[in-house]
């Protein structure tokens, strides 16, 4: 393992920065290979989790880690205001919407506490430095009664979807985002899935954190899995 690999799977003070380099590497091709390597179930996931916030129009809705802003033009066309929040620059040099974009850290959100109805975080979590304080920064901002839609990476049920999901996460995307962009980062982002904790792990940091109603379900043919839940 090189050092660059090191420090995106080693937890520390160096991986956050060594995240941010990364996906300043990969931005240019980002959108490109997300398509490509989940054949667009990566959007079909992000209108599922917009439509499961349940929120009416020209609410202010924050997209925490927004990457290219995906979740920002969905929630553009759904009439919401959403506000991108990402700390990589090459992301954000690379988005493709018209909502405002802010490069701040999703650990200290440039917000004022109870402002926001909604937050959405597509596919970053196993990105973060840990997930009871991003939570709890998450709830400081979002008023009462606000909502939240977390997407992160899963496994299909059943022997033959899931040997099929293995090969696929664990050969295919290193080989072709390595092909087509860069090595070391589609590596890690297979391997990252480590830095996930166990559903009902994840449930009772949000039932600790303030949050109710919290639901969890699979989408995208199991490749996905979304958390939602309400700010009490």
């Amino acid at each position: 393992m090189d050092s660059d690999s090191s420090s995106l799977l080693t937890p520390g003070r160096h991986r956050p920065a060594a995240v941010r380099e990364m996906f300043d590497r990969i931005s240019p091709r980002y959108d490109l290979l997300n398509r490509l390597l989940t054949l667009g179930l990566d959007q079909h996931c992000r209108r599922r989790a917009v439509r499961a916030l349940g929120l009416p129009p020209h609410c202010l809705i924050v997209d925490l880690a927004c990457g290219t802003g995906d979740f920002c033009r969905i929630l553009e066309r759904r009439r919401m205001l959403p506000v991108g929040v990402d700390f990589s620059p090459g992301m954000l040099s690379n988005a493709k919407t018209s909502a405002p974009l802010v490069r701040a850290d999703v650990m200290r959100l440039p917000f004022r506490d109870l402002s926001v109805e909604g937050a959405v975080c597509g596919f970053a979590l196993r990105n973060l430095e840990a997930l009871p304080p991003f939570l709890a920064e998450v709830a400081r901002i979002l008023q009462t009664g606000g909502r939240i839609a977390l997407l992160e990476v899963a496994a299909p049920s059943g022997a033959l979807p899931r040997s099929v999901h293995t090969f696929h996460f664990r050969r295919v995307v290193p080989a072709v985002g390595g092909w087509l962009s860069d090595k070391e980062a589609y590596r890690y982002l297979p391997d990252s899935v480590k830095f996930l904790p166990p559903q009902h792990e994840l449930t009772k940091m949000l039932a600790e954190t303030g949050f109710s109603e919290i639901e969890y379900c699979k989408l995208g043919a199991g490749i996905a899995g979304l958390f939602t839940a309400t700010k009490t």
